[in-house]
């Protein structure tokens, strides 16, 4: 469809948003791959239940396993305005850049070789994944479980366990930090 002519009004309010602006809505549609937001300032989109659209994981910097974990129908929210969606007519948002990165905030506060106690979350062939603070996860590759490469993911941990974990790296810009065994 060629939203350009079809919605010269809808059209015309997307190419004035600006990246970084704020914007106020409502949630109107909660879908498994998104969430639709009924923008405030914006007209009415023809073809979708808002012109404001939050993909998951810009709903929440932690991992969420519904975007209802975070968000309802009917719910006011202000979101940060990421980019112009050309192909969909939309304006992609995000409500977690709103807020500050809880990983940056405890990377402040945790050096490598700090021990760590933590919870495993996930197990997946290539690695555990251990939360070790509110929301807060690391990983333990594969290869480190013993000092080599686990059969399998189920080897030593399972979900719920909990332990004392080494911190063997932080990488900030990925929001990313490694685990080992104590």
């Amino acid at each position: 469809m060629d939203w350009q002519s079809e919605s010269p009004e809808l059209w015309a309010f997307l190419e004035s948003l600006r990246h970084g602006e704020i914007l106020s809505g409502t949630i109107s549609v909660i879908e498994r791959f998104g969430v639709f937001v009924a923008l405030d300032d914006g007209p009415g989109h023809p073809a979708f239940p808002g012109v404001g659209f939050i993909t998951i994981p810009e709903l929440s910097w932690r991992h969420i396993d519904d975007p209802t974990d975070v968000v309802e129908v009917g719910q006011r929210v202000s979101c940060e305005f990421l980019q112009f969606d050309t192909y969909n007519a939309e304006a992609r948002l995000s409500l977690r850049g709103t807020q500050p990165d809880p990983f940056q905030a405890f990377a402040d506060h945790t050096t490598v070789g700090q021990e760590l106690r933590g919870t495993v979350t996930r197990v997946f062939p290539f690695g555990t994944f251990v939360e070790v603070g509110d929301g807060i996860e690391g990983l333990i590759p594969s290869a480190e479980v013993h000092g080599r490469l686990a059969s399998g993911p189920g080897e030593s941990f399972r979900p719920g366990d909990e332990a004392t974990f080494v911190v063997t790296a932080i990488e900030r810009p990925q929001r990313r930090m490694f685990l080992s065994r104590r």
